[in-house]
């Protein structure tokens, strides 16, 4: 039977959260004397620290109860507070699939936090039985799944992710920050059926506020709730909270730019697998490719010089180039550049 409490730091549990002003308030009108702000000015006010009426507009695009929803000052965040909840530093461990997102690493290195890797299958999906032999280890509290899959750009297969889900233990994260351009489906609406599944998506890829740097997390009320006892009582300003309701009131927007990506990502991966130089474009779910070069490292240089920057994803994987699917302008230059790339 699973427990959530079992899985929380026990000082996580302890913890007296800090009560802000507007914990005891909830109106919109008012004077207010209650938060030491400054009377004067535009952007005085704290904002409000649940952001009720943004998540009130999640609610109705994704479809999932305002209350099984957080949010975090990007998906890093988000990240950040897994480890902080539910692994404790210099004791347990954290998987993820090798390769994937770096900031995973990086949030389990601050939290002191041992990374496990299971490394991705040929085809880059999930080795299921390397990455079942870890469930015995009782210090294993977190995995983190990322799908589509990041440099990888596939979607991993739903009936293991859901078949990982059943039979851990602990929590697993499901980074779908590129799940608006599959045509595989989120598996957000899990999470009301498993305790353990914390669904994250942003606003930073589909949506195009990348800069607004407001993540989302869908998971049952118990894991919002330890969530939002630990993180900062305004961690996602006024200002970046007007700007994502303002792009939820025009979904056709969003979606016909999604659609538009799609479209260029279909022209980018047949045009570029005819170039001199490709070995090989892999089939991708998001908004990147991922090419194999003859020689990527050449190939990055060359087109830097021509002021076009791709990301060479050599380190992770031989050769390869990630790049990010632009505007139907800006591809036509890529294109017309690595034809000349000799």
């Amino acid at each position: 039977m699973f427990n959530l409490d079992d899985l929380v730091r026990p000082n996580i549990k302890r913890l007296v959260p800090y009560s802000c002003a507007r914990d005891d308030f909830h109106g919109k009108t008012g004077i207010f004397l209650d938060a030491n702000e400054n009377p004067f000015g535009t952007l005085n006010r704290y904002p409000d620290p649940y952001q009720r009426e943004l998540k009130a507009g999640i609610s109705r695009l994704k479809t999932i109860p305002a209350e099984n929803i957080f949010l975090g000052n990007g998906s890093d965040e988000i990240i950040d507070l897994c480890f902080r909840i539910f692994c404790t530093p210099g004791q347990d461990k954290a998987l993820t699939l090798s390769p994937s997102y770096g900031m995973y690493e990086v949030s389990a290195s601050v939290n002191d936090v041992k990374i496990i890797r299971s490394p991705l299958g040929p085809d880059f999906g999930i080795n299921y039985s390397d990455l079942k032999k870890h469930f015995s280890d009782g210090n294993l509290k977190l995995i983190i799944l990322c799908s589509p899959n990041n440099p990888t750009g596939n979607c991993l297969d739903a009936e293991i992710i859901e078949r990982i889900v059943s039979e851990f233990r602990g929590i697993v994260l499901l980074d779908e920050a590129y799940i608006d351009f599959a045509d595989q489906p989120s598996m957000k609406d899990k999470t009301l059926s498993y305790p353990n599944l914390i669904v994250m998506q942003t606003f930073s890829k589909a949506f195009g506020l990348a800069s607004a740097r407001t993540g989302m997390a869908f998971a049952n009320t118990a894991i919002v709730e330890y969530f939002n006892k630990i993180k900062p009582p305004y961690n996602i300003s006024s200002l970046n909270q007007k700007t994502v309701l303002r792009r939820l009131g025009k979904p056709e927007n969003y979606l016909s730019q999604v659609n538009k990506i799609k479209q260029e990502r279909i022209r980018l991966t047949r045009e570029i697998a005819k170039l001199p130089g490709v070995v090989e474009v892999y089939p991708s779910d998001a908004n990147f490719i991922l090419t194999r070069m003859m020689d990527a490292g050449k190939a990055y240089e060359y087109l830097v010089n021509k002021g076009i920057i791709v990301r060479n994803r050599s380190s992770l994987i031989n050769n390869c180039l990630r790049i990010t699917v632009g505007s139907r302008a800006e591809n036509n230059k890529l294109l017309n550049t690595l034809k000349s790339c000799k």
